[in-house]
């Protein structure tokens, strides 16, 4: 298993994971464009150096030289910002990719607002929505440094098209879970980490999983019990997880470091819709072009830090109970 005790932000753990995968398989090959000190693969590329290609600024050519290699049976991990990752070779990784189900591993780092001063050009808030509307294509958005290990090597495990969304880190969220080993992740499983019956909160990745924990704490206090779920798995989703917090809670708020518009409140409320209706709230961005400033101040203004969920869910109940 990985040694995390020098590690800080979940891209250093994938950047340890994959050396560790690859030692072991050397179907396993890695690229980036032009980012392979922000993608943490410079010592991948060190122990691996005829399986490392830094491509430059070519996000499109670079998904194709994937197709490429996957086609050949190796198993490429692309790296690179969320933000360049989905958007900028889009086509090719529906037309080259998704649609011919190759085994291609695309990881986004420094998604959702975690890119701070960087801006709306940088900032990640339309992935999840892009990739999941892709046929073929699994989502799988980790929410602490632990269970992106076991996203990591799962993904190296499943055969077929992937996306993980890890966020730039250099806040370090706390850790939902206490060791690899007790980390219950498997693709299409969600999680449930705090029980309740008052309402559900359902949350994928970090900081979001972290606030909506400390939120559902500090209501216990006053006596409002709050589901919470960590749906690392955004595609395939759990519906049995959602209709069954349909059923026992009465109400589900879905909070995402992303626009509201596709994202994971949009996966969550098709599966209510057609299988469960009950109200339902959606936190993230909501549908605008995010400013700049510092990640928390960014996360408080849109209401995904654990003070504003408090109110959200307050308010959530008021309307519904």
């Amino acid at each position: 298993m990985a040694d995390l005790a020098d590690v800080t932000t979940p891209r250093d753990v994938f950047g340890k994971v994959l050396i560790e995968l690859a030692r072991e398989d050397a179907r396993i090959v890695a690229l980036s464009t032009d980012l392979m000190l922000s993608t943490k693969l410079k010592d991948f590329a060190k122990e691996f150096p005829g399986r490392f290609i830094e491509t430059g600024l070519t996000e499109q050519a670079t998904v194709s030289m994937c197709a490429g290699m996957a086609s050949c049976g190796l198993i490429p991990f692309f790296a690179t910002f969320a933000a360049f990752a989905t958007m900028r070779p889009c086509e090719q990784v529906r037309t080259d990719i998704a649609y011919p189900k190759l085994n291609v591993k695309i990881v986004g780092t420094h998604a959702g607002l975690s890119m701070g001063p960087g801006g709306t050009t940088h900032h990640a808030t339309e992935d999840i929505a892009i990739m999941r509307s892709m046929a073929n294509m699994t989502v799988l958005v980790p929410s602490d440094m632990i269970q992106t290990v076991k996203v990591v090597k799962s993904a190296a495990e499943f055969e077929g098209p992937c996306y993980i969304r890890l966020i730039r880190g250099a806040e370090s969220p706390i850790d939902i879970y206490q060791s690899v080993e007790e980390c219950p992740f498997e693709i299409g499983k969600a999680a449930v980490i705090k029980e309740g019956n008052d309402v559900t909160i359902i949350a994928a990745g970090a900081p979001v999983v972290q606030e909506s924990f400390v939120a559902a704490n500090e209501l216990e206090k006053e006596g409002i019990h709050v589901r919470v779920i960590d749906m690392a798995s955004v595609k395939p989703i759990d519906k049995e997880a959602i209709v069954k917090a349909a059923e026992e809670t009465g109400g589900i708020i879905t909070v995402e470091d992303h626009n509201i518009m596709g994202g994971v409140g949009s996966a969550v409320a098709e599966v209510v819709v057609q299988e469960r209706p009950v109200p339902m709230k959606l936190v993230g961005v909501p549908d605008v072009y995010s400013t700049l400033g510092p990640p928390d101040e960014l996360w408080a203004r849109y209401g995904l830090n654990s003070s504003s969920l408090i109110g959200t869910v307050k308010d959530f109940l008021k309307k519904i109970k």
